[in-house]
């Protein structure tokens, strides 16, 4: 099929890990865009749009990555925070090099995290580049919705390893199993994703784990929150760098790069869930990957979740990839068809909000090993709240480059009464106790149902109940809560 000159094509993807060396994020971005693409590429880009990262500060990661790579004459913008970000970026790139706004955009992301946490325990700076006040602020790109609102941040309930264990054990109920019986699955899945790593020359851990080295704590496996295992979260204690190249199908040509490395996007879909987790009508379901899912497909030409070869689920904890393959039909623990690419956060690595720029930079190099073949992505920012989802393929469209936002769609679901603040007599819905560093739990989040089936979240604090949480199943228990947010099992 004639590819049409605007044509969208991803033509390089590079990744880097940095375990030893001194190179700030943007020298991680660099190294990666030359890994990416060659010279003559990377003189071509005229926009350069960076992921928001944490591990240093500039005002215009884009200007110096620009200077590092050589290109000559481009635009820079900075996203807001999310692990749906890049590839809303992404989506964003798509459009624009169809509509005849950019012609060849790098989207990059980098992060130094385990350098600076080292540095940090040495009290210790890095050395790295710093912008001085005349460089102007890098334009924004997305806006950043808060995490936490007034019910989570009144008992403190705002790291996300403290919340999506509580979706954990919603999918626990809802499946009719036991704790253990639980624990021992998800081992399993996880330690399919950790031999996908093992076979990744770009994951940060490449190696196979066995399920009860996962499930079950342990003097390198302590348990962080939960039902969930220090291996159960996303391994932000990395440093590593990724980079994807996008152009017109013109743009390619005339930088000589074979039409048989091209990746086509053939469609795209963002949504988010209620921003107000109490809100969420169940805490094992997303209506927003649902219906971004279905639609995704659709908009790629009519395909069926059974056409798609390779799928990338984002992965910062298992309940994110259960959650995400109940909506989207997919069956998790195929070995024929892995829920990840790349091996997934704990193991691949998990880069804060850049996660993936290297899952769409790995299933591009793996549709290219496979062609005819069609891979699926998702991106998930917040506590499972913020969706972006793409498809991708080595064979030109049918039609051009399509995306929905579906958010109306989404807004017509049911959701559920929440209260920030309420008093009475309840029924635990779900729960995780965070655990410190000796092992012990030091308090229990629930979030609980009120007589008219409403929710409000508390925390147990009394030790006795809080051991319960970790000793017992508790759903369904009657619990007392108080104004304060405190509560105590009946």
């Amino acid at each position: 099929m004639p590819v049409v000159p605007r044509t969208p094509v991803l033509i390089g993807a590079g990744q880097v890990n940095q375990h030893d060396g001194d190179l700030d994020p943007v020298g991680l971005m660099a190294a990666a865009a030359r890994r990416a693409c060659d010279a003559r590429v990377l003189e071509s880009v005229d926009s350069i749009r960076v992921v928001n990262l944490l591990s240093w500060r500039y005002r215009d990661p884009g200007l110096l990555l620009g200077r590092q790579i050589g290109a000559t004459n481009f635009s820079t913008s900075y996203s807001g925070v999310g692990g749906n970000v890049p590839h809303a970026l992404m989506n964003r790139a798509y459009l624009d090099i169809q509509q005849g706004r950019a012609d060849v955009v790098l989207i990059a992301g980098g992060e130094c995290w385990r350098t600076k946490t080292r540095l940090r325990a040495d009290q210790k700076k890095p050395q790295w580049p710093q912008q001085d006040d005349s460089v102007p602020m890098a334009e924004g790109d997305g806006d950043d919705v808060p995490m936490a609102g007034p019910a989570e941040l009144r008992i403190e309930l705002i790291q996300p390893a403290h919340v999506y264990p509580m979706f954990e054990q919603a999918l626990r109920i809802a499946a009719g199993e036991s704790s253990d019986e639980h624990r021992r699955r998800i081992g399993e899945l996880w330690s399919q994703f950790s031999v996908v790593a093992a076979g990744n020359p770009n994951a940060w851990s490449p190696r196979a784990v066995p399920a009860e080295d996962i499930w079950q704590p342990g003097p390198d496996n302590r348990m962080i929150s939960w039902p969930y295992t220090k291996l159960m979260n996303s391994n932000n204690m990395v440093d590593q760098g990724a980079v994807v190249v996008l152009a017109s199908a013109q743009a390619a040509e005339r930088l000589h790069v074979s039409s048989d490395r091209w990746v086509f996007p053939y469609a795209g879909t963002e949504s988010h869930d209620t921003y107000t987790l109490g809100e969420r009508l169940d805490f094992h379901r997303s209506a927003a990957i649902r219906i971004a899912g279905r639609r995704v497909l659709e908009l790629a030409g009519g395909l069926g979740v059974d056409d798609i070869e390779f799928v990338d689920l984002y992965s910062c904890f298992p309940s994110a990839v259960q959650v995400a393959a109940n909506e989207l039909g997919l069956p998790i623990g195929d070995s024929g068809r892995p829920l990840t690419v790349t091996g997934g956060m704990p193991f691949a690595g998990g880069p804060w909000n850049n996660y993936v720029t290297h899952s769409v930079g790995t299933m591009a190099g793996l549709l290219l090993a496979n062609p005819g073949s069609f891979g699926l992505v998702t991106a998930n920012g917040g506590y499972l709240t913020k969706h972006s989802i793409g498809v991708y393929g080595t064979e030109p469209p049918s039609a051009e480059f399509r995306w929905e936002d579906v958010q109306s769609a989404v807004d017509q679901e049911p959701t559920r009464t929440a209260y920030d603040q309420w008093e009475g007599i309840g029924t635990i819905e779900s729960w995780t106790a965070p655990f410190d560093r000796d092992g012990r739990p030091q308090k229990a989040f629930v979030s609980v149902r009120t007589p008219e089936d409403a929710r409000t979240l508390a925390v147990l604090t009394a030790q006795g109940d809080v051991q319960a949480s970790v000793d017992d199943d508790i759903a369904g228990v009657q619990v007392a809560v108080h104004g304060d947010g405190t509560a105590a099992l009946v």
